[in-house]
């Protein structure tokens, strides 16, 4: 599963092979925002896990990754190639690109 990928797809709900570049069903998509909130906050309420995860507070878990790009700034088709720059699980960095 990759997030980036389905931010990607909510968001311009074009598929990755391109044949539809308007989107499918383009009367679907969300915002940037909102898909990002798909992915942490809204996650961890159907998990009933709101008060441990979903957004970074003080005394919450604190699992989170560093984009390349600021997905909130560019221009939502390029999400697709946004790449995790570092992981950091349990505040200890797991991963670096």
């Amino acid at each position: 599963m990759d997030p980036v990928a389905g931010i990607y797809a909510a968001v311009t709900r074009r598929t990755l092979d391109g044949k539809n570049p308007d989107g499918w069903l383009p009367e679907q998509k969300i915002t940037v925002e909102d898909a990002i909130k798909c992915y942490t906050i809204n996650s961890a309420y159907a998990a009933f896990e709101e008060n441990i995860k979903g957004s970074i507070e003080p005394g919450k878990l604190a699992d989170f990754v560093v984009l390349t790009e600021d997905i909130l700034a560019i221009d939502p088709v390029e999400i697709i190639n946004v790449k995790v720059d570092r992981t950091i699980f349990d505040g200890e960095m797991i991963y670096q690109r």
